[in-house]
């Protein structure tokens, strides 16, 4: 899940420096937590190195009455000034100052406030401001100060927002959320009608991307109620997904969902149409090889239609002689040859012929319960004999 978390990292850091996410694509090649510590350094960075006029604008407020300093932040600060100047305040005191200040103008501000002082400033602010700021947020599209934010809000305040906010808004401010740890909690705050409809919202608004990304930071039992609700969708919607991860490269997001469904819904995602494409199976053999996710690819391949079976054997087999011994060293090291062996039978006779000479395959002795005697695998190589 490097891939879509890396990306949700690069998109914050370009909002934060107020670039385009193209500028800093040289990050794109980056683990995920590599650019998240760059981001917390240009925070660092950005707030720590701050002129000396910002400590005495600071320092003036507390010797005016909290609306004049209100006053004063809207029509002589601006946003980004203030927001500024509210990290350099006791938490208590800005606090008090952005009661009051208009809905609009806090939003405008939240965006450009010191992310290391959020905590300590919307554990002071009432709960009703709370959720109208999250509302015009969501409102403004500012999902990036969301994910920011929501980590550190209440329960209560979470499922009002919730109420008044698309669900589309949950998968993208899922996506760009400071505070994974959390998702798994927040996801659990919505029974089962609304996280379905948040799903359905994914393939509605095109965002199975985020979608998938959500999927990858809840914990074990939530994915596995994503998954199963997602294979539930329509063949047209699944199908949606399917081509979505084939353009977007993004299989090893997909296909540890895949591998949580029990056999009907497994089926069901078996038999869409995308997946009896050869340049679609192709691709998830070559993500398979690259992500070494064997594992979680098989259970899918046993319930394809025969004719995807033939083509995904067929992928392997073109595999080159680095990617072919690539998978058998990643199936030995995973001991699933017993599973492998039914697509190598598939293979033409030169395919089978490149992987028995490899050594990851001369060392599988064969299922132990087979009816074979001296326990060989039984497979059949091109003069006929048994291997």
């Amino acid at each position: 899940m490097d891939t879509l978390r890396t990306r949700a990292e690069i998109e914050k850091t370009a909002h934060f420096l107020d670039v385009g996410p193209d500028r800093l694509a040289f990050l794109a090649a980056l683990p995920a937590a590599d650019v998240r510590r760059f981001r917390e350094q240009v925070t660092a960075s950005l707030f720590d190195d701050q002129p000396d006029m910002l400590d005495r604008i600071a320092k003036a407020t507390k010797l005016v009455p909290t609306s004049i300093a209100a006053t004063i932040s809207q029509k002589a600060l601006g946003a980004k000034l203030a927001a500024r100047v509210a990290g350099r305040l006791e938490p208590a005191r800005a606090a008090d100052i952005v009661e009051k200040l208009p809905i609009g103008f806090t939003a405008e501000s939240c965006g450009h406030l010191d992310p290391r002082r959020v905590r300590d400033l919307v554990e002071r602010l009432p709960e009703d401001l709370v959720v109208k700021i999250g509302v015009v947020l969501a409102t403004r599209a500012d999902f990036v100060t969301m994910g920011r934010f929501v980590g550190h809000l209440s329960d209560a305040a979470i499922g009002r927002i919730l109420g008044q906010v698309g669900d589309d808004v949950v998968l993208r401010v899922g996506f760009f959320v400071d505070m994974p740890e959390r998702l798994d909690h927040i996801v659990g705050l919505m029974d089962t009608e609304k996280l379905a409809s948040v799903i359905r919202a994914a393939s509605t608004e095109s965002l199975w991307a985020e979608a998938l990304a959500v999927a990858s930071m809840v914990g074990d039992a939530r994915r596995a109620e994503i998954a199963r609700l997602t294979a539930r969708q329509d063949g047209e919607q699944l199908d949606a997904l399917v081509r979505a991860v084939h353009r977007e490269h993004l299989w090893e997001a997909l296909l540890p969902l895949v591998a949580l469904l029990d056999g009907d819904d497994r089926r069901a995602v078996a038999v869409l149409p995308s997946l009896q494409s050869p340049e679609v199976l192709g691709d998830v053999v070559r993500a398979v090889v690259a992500t070494g996710l064997w594992s979680d690819f098989l259970p899918l391949v046993d319930v394809l239609p025969e004719k995807s079976r033939q083509l995904v054997a067929e992928a392997a087999g073109t595999l080159d002689d680095a990617d072919l011994d690539r998978m058998a060293s990643a199936v030995q090291e995973q001991d699933l040859w017993e599973a492998v062996i039914p697509l190598v039978e598939l293979m033409d006779d030169a395919a089978k012929e490149r992987v028995f000479a490899l050594e990851a395959f001369q060392d599988f002795d064969g299922d132990p319960d087979s009816n074979n005697s001296d326990g060989d695998s039984g497979i059949s190589s091109k003069d006929g004999s048994a291997k």
